[in-house]
């Protein structure tokens, strides 16, 4: 019998529920790390993944920022973590603000401060991209009603609002969240607004129209490594959003231009996805999104093994050591397709209730939804989180559906 082989070393992941930490929890497991899966939910899915060595809840980052840091601060000393990958931004904030306290203790797999502040401030993005000739939709920071209405008269309609930051960190405080809206009125933009006003700027854009895709990078002190590309096929709200259902594409030789040269710019460590819309007449940037994004797993489950490479260039140097001439891995299986079974369901369900919020988007036909539910069956088709290696967390999953779903019927007939 042989031996059992030694973990390469502790990592620390937070919200394990999420397909993207799950992606993360399973592919440094089957790489020989140990993996301590965390999360603000007792019942967390993540938690149920054989390669789980450990699991914690941790006080919840949006409401308790400080008791959240000092609890890892403890569990990077009881479990001897050797790195921290913070999964959403409610991890981030927090952490990255009180990153000179786990300096001598663990990693942070977290970018340069100033290059995090420019990709979670909307405005700053915009300004960067200008500056690199990277087009952009037409935009005008506002804080009042009285601003945004200004903006009728030169941006015409539909107008998208969109909150500078989407999280506002406030240190012993919490975590503010905003989202994207939308208006096609002044009646629907002034109502929109003065959800804002007061509390956070507004960027009002031209509603961009065209497909939704993502440029995936691992990069090291600006220089991309290892890159990715996938089309977004079904988004959650049908107004736009996180994607439900996704497929891998070739790379485009323009918009991998545009990231690297925002890459370069920021001078970026880690990993992050540089958001387009890709429209008949004008591609834009929408945004830089300096995290672990949602649909992860379909670059996974393409061949481009982010959650691995990214802790070994973190903790063992690699590839940091190649060539700086050496280009960039850009490699993967095409054609591959993966869904959010939760958020799919939630397209699906949308698109048959018939609503239609805004006129200028397009409504998806009832066939589509019935053609989505359908394809839940086809087996070429893959799933963030249910997987036969590794299948509790997808057993998990499904009831949460199901109870989501439910909720969602009831209060449609309230």
């Amino acid at each position: 019998m042989s031996a059992k082989r030694e973990p390469r070393g502790t990592v620390l992941i937070t919200d394990a529920g999420r397909g993207s930490a799950i992606a993360f929890i399973r592919s440094l497991g089957r790489s020989g790390w140990r993996v301590v899966a965390t999360d603000s939910i007792a019942n967390s899915i993540g938690f149920r993944s054989r390669y789980a060595a450990h699991h914690a809840v941790y006080p919840n980052p949006e409401h308790a920022p400080d008791a959240f840091v000092a609890w890892m601060l403890d569990i990077v000393r009881e479990q001897q973590v050797d790195l921290i990958v913070p999964i959403t931004d409610t991890a981030i904030l927090p952490l990255s603000a009180a990153a000179a306290a786990f300096a001598d203790i663990c990693t942070l797999a977290l970018p340069d401060p100033d290059a995090l502040r420019k990709v979670t401030d909307k405005q700053q993005t915009l300004d960067l991209a200008e500056s690199l000739g990277i087009p952009t939709p037409k935009t005008r920071l506002v804080t009042t009603v009285e601003e945004a209405c200004d903006t009728i008269a030169s941006f015409g309609f539909p107008l998208v609002l969109k909150p500078r930051a989407s999280k506002l960190y406030h240190a012993s405080e919490g975590i503010e969240a905003y989202s994207v809206t939308y208006a096609n009125t002044p009646e629907q933009l002034v109502h929109e607004m003065r959800r804002f006003e007061g509390r956070c700027a507004v960027l009002i854009q031209q509603y961009c129209a065209g497909v939704g895709c993502g440029v995936e990078v691992l990069a090291h002190r600006g220089k991309p490594l290892f890159v990715f590309q996938h089309q977004r096929l079904r988004e959650v709200p049908l107004t736009g959003g996180a994607s439900s259902f996704r497929q891998s594409v070739p790379l485009d030789p323009q918009l991998y231009d545009y990231t690297t040269r925002l890459i370069q710019a920021l001078n970026w460590t880690g990993l992050a996805m540089v958001e387009f819309k890709v429209g008949a007449q004008r591609t834009t940037l929408m945004e830089i999104n300096g995290r672990v994004w949602g649909s992860l797993p379909l670059a996974v489950h393409s061949g481009v093994d982010f959650p691995r490479r990214l802790v070994e260039l973190l903790l063992e140097g690699k590839p940091a050591d190649q060539s700086a001439a050496r280009p960039p891995e850009t490699s993967y299986q095409l054609g591959v397709r993966s869904r959010n079974l939760q958020l799919d369901m939630v397209w699906i369900a949308a698109v048959l209730s018939g609503r239609r919020r805004y006129p200028f988007i397009r409504q998806p036909k009832r066939r589509e939804a019935v053609t989505a539910l359908l394809g839940i069956f086809n087996p070429r088709n893959r799933f963030d989180i249910l997987s036969l290696e590794d299948p509790m967390p997808g057993l998990a999953e499904l009831p949460r559906i199901v109870r989501n779903m439910s909720s969602k019927r009831k209060r449609l007939h309230a």
